[in-house]
C-alpha cells in the first residue's frame, strides 16, 4: 500500500429521470478524520451510506462532500386548493359585504382569480416520487467519485514520497558526516582533557588528582555525540520502513519528525566544534522540511 495525501478533490455529475445532481469533494490536513456532508434531508438513508463509504476507505482529514440536486422543468408543482383557508376568506368576505351593504356602501364583486390570488389559497405541492431509486443510482454513482478522490490522493502521496525519501536521504548524509566529524574530534577532546587536568594540578596544591580526572572524564561523556548520531541512524532506518509500508503511517512519522528534532538539537548543543555544530544546524533544517511535509500525509 502506498502513502496518500490528506489533501484532495473529485467532483462528478448526474441525473436521473427530472433530477439532476452534482457532487463536489475535498480535504485539507487535520489530525484525524473529521467527515462533514451537505446532503438533502429527503434522501433517506443516503448520508449514513455515504458516511460508511468514506470511514472504510479514509483514515485522516478534514473531508467536505456536498450534493446538490435540481428538478427539470418538466416536473411542474401541483397545484392544491386550500380549502379551510379559503372558506375562511369567503366568510369574511360575506361578513363584511353585510357591513357595507348596512352602511349603504356598494361594495364591487369579487371574482374567482381575486380569492385565488389570496396569498396560501392555493398550495403548491411538489410532486415527489419514491426516492429509493434515485438514493439507490447515487449510492453506486459514489463509489465511482470516491475511488477518483482516493486516486487522487494516492498521487499527490507518490510526489510527497519522493520529496520525502530525498530528505530523507539529506539526513542520512548528514548525519554519516556528522560522525566522522565526532570520530576526528576525539582526540583533540582528549588533549584537552589532558592538558586542562595538569593546568589544574599545576595551579592548585592538595587537589587529589583522581578526583579531577574523574570530573574532567564525566564532561567528556556529557560532550560525547555518539548515542545521538546513532539514534538519528536509528530514525532515518525506521522512517524509511514507513515509507516502504506506506498506508496510514502518518501519526507515526510525525511522531519521528519529533525525534529527529530532539537529537540534533542535542546533537548542536554538545558538539563544541563549528564544523560539528554547522551539521547540526543543517540536520535541523532540514527535519524541520520533513516535518512539514510529513503534516499531509494521511
Amino acid at each position: 500500500m502506498k502513502i496518500r495525501s490528506m489533501t484532495g478533490f473529485a467532483s462528478g455529475q448526474g441525473s436521473l429521470g427530472v433530477h439532476s445532481w452534482s457532487w463536489e469533494m475535498r480535504s485539507v490536513n487535520a489530525k484525524g478524520l473529521d467527515l462533514r456532508l451537505r446532503v438533502p434531508d429527503w434522501l433517506e438513508g443516503l448520508e449514513a451510506h455515504l458516511r460508511r463509504a468514506m470511514g472504510a476507505k479514509l483514515a485522516r482529514g478534514n473531508v467536505s462532500l456536498g450534493l446538490r440536486i435540481s428538478r427539470g422543468e418538466d416536473s411542474a408543482d401541483t397545484l392544491t386548493l386550500n380549502k379551510p383557508l379559503l372558506s375562511s376568506v369567503l366568510k369574511a368576505l360575506a361578513e363584511a359585504e353585510a357591513l357595507a351593504q348596512s352602511a349603504g356602501v356598494d361594495l364591487s364583486v369579487t371574482s374567482g382569480a381575486d380569492l385565488l390570488s389570496i396569498r396560501g389559497v392555493l398550495e403548491a405541492t411538489a410532486s415527489e416520487d419514491d426516492p429509493a431509486p434515485l438514493v439507490a443510482v447515487l449510492q453506486k454513482e459514489f463509489e465511482n467519485l470516491l475511488s477518483q478522490f482516493v486516486q487522487m490522493r494516492a498521487a499527490e502521496g507518490a510526489a510527497l514520497t519522493q520529496v520525502l525519501q530525498d530528505q530523507l536521504a539529506e539526513v542520512s548524509r548528514l548525519t554519516q558526516l556528522a560522525a566522522k566529524l565526532a570520530e576526528a574530534r576525539k582526540p583533540l577532546v582528549a588533549e584537552a582533557l589532558r592538558a586542562n587536568l595538569a593546568r589544574v594540578l599545576d595551579n592548585a596544591d592538595g587537589v587529589d588528582a583522581n578526583r579531577v580526572a574523574l570530573e574532567l572524564a564525566m564532561l567528556a561523556v556529557k560532550s560525547d555525540v555518539t548515542e545521538e548520531i546513532d539514534r538519528l541512524a536509528a530514525h532515518v532506518s525506521a522512517a524509511q520502513e514507513l515509507l516502504d509500508k506506506g498506508g496510514a503511517v502518518g501519526r507515526k512519522m510525525d511522531f519521528l519528525m519529533q525525534e529527529f528534532n530532539r537529537e540534533a538539537n542535542t546533537l548542536c548543543s554538545k558538539a563544541l566544534n563549528s564544523d560539528l555544530t554547522s551539521v547540526g544546524l543543517e540536520l535541523k533544517a532540514v527535519i524541520d522540511q520533513m516535518r512539514e511535509q510529513v503534516q499531509n500525509i494521511e
